[in-house]
């Protein structure tokens, strides 16, 4: 892993021989954390799937220069769309959700306030939790080798989602610890696929029937309860491998 080229998100146009300078929050990673002195290579991304070879060619606390290379079209992306609909939780643990989605191959992930979500007790916080929670998402874009970064929708109550969310010819999955229907009983997905995850306390029974009316399936992955974090990382994986691009 030492070897690798650092990537780092830039978004604005890449064309090949040009020279652009990155932000200071780019500046202060490139200098404080990766250590890369004039001369080192990196490589940046759109976060629309174009990828360009770079160069540092300038390098201080808050500024640094890029010469980009070539320039190519990333295809890493699972030729499965999901949708993750993450109830929120807690900081640390809605920052894992998200970065594990990232690294499954998410689409979009909708923040959504459910009856049981734990919620700052400030809710201007929630706000500027968006912005935050799309960081983590270009982080493990960064990470991950991906050349799209997922959106981070603005947060939404969970009823008012439902009630706006026609499935269509998606298909919707909620996560029931007393649901019957496993993955493999679930049909192959013929458009975009909709998971819904609850918060640390599951999500109401008034929920899952709503969910259930709105036409999402009922799900069950295993015998065991899995936390609100690790319940989207675990259908995300087994969606992959069944019709994605895993396995």
């Amino acid at each position: 892993m030492s070897s690798r080229i650092p990537r780092i998100h830039w978004p604005h146009p890449l064309s090949e021989g040009s020279t652009v300078e990155l932000d200071a929050t780019a500046a202060q990673h490139i200098v404080r954390v990766l250590r890369l002195g004039p001369g080192q290579a990196l490589s940046l991304f759109d976060g629309n799937g174009l990828e360009a070879d770079g160069r540092l060619q300038q390098v201080a606390r808050r500024s640094v220069a890029v010469r980009l290379g070539a320039v190519r079209r990333a295809s890493l992306e699972s030729p499965l769309q999901v949708t993750l609909a993450q109830a929120v939780c807690r900081s640390d643990r809605m920052d894992f959700a998200l970065q594990k989605a990232v690294e499954l191959g998410v689409s979009t992930v909708i923040p959504l306030i459910a009856a049981r979500s734990r919620l700052p007790d400030d809710p201007r916080r929630l706000a500027r939790k968006q912005a935050h929670w799309q960081g983590v998402i270009v982080a493990a874009c960064e990470q991950s080798g991906r050349a799209h970064v997922p959106r981070c929708a603005p947060v939404q109550v969970l009823d008012d989602w439902l009630q706006g969310e026609p499935l269509a010819a998606d298909m919707g999955l909620v996560l029931d610890p007393a649901a019957t229907c496993g993955m493999r009983d679930c049909p192959q997905p013929r458009g975009k696929v909709k998971v819904l995850i609850g918060p640390e306390g599951g999500l109401s029974r008034s929920e899952l029937e709503q969910a259930l009316a709105c036409g999402f399936l009922s799900l069950r992955l295993g015998p065991r309860i899995l936390r609100a974090e690790t319940a989207g990382m675990a259908t995300l994986a087994a969606l992959q491998v069944l019709w994605g691009d895993l396995g």
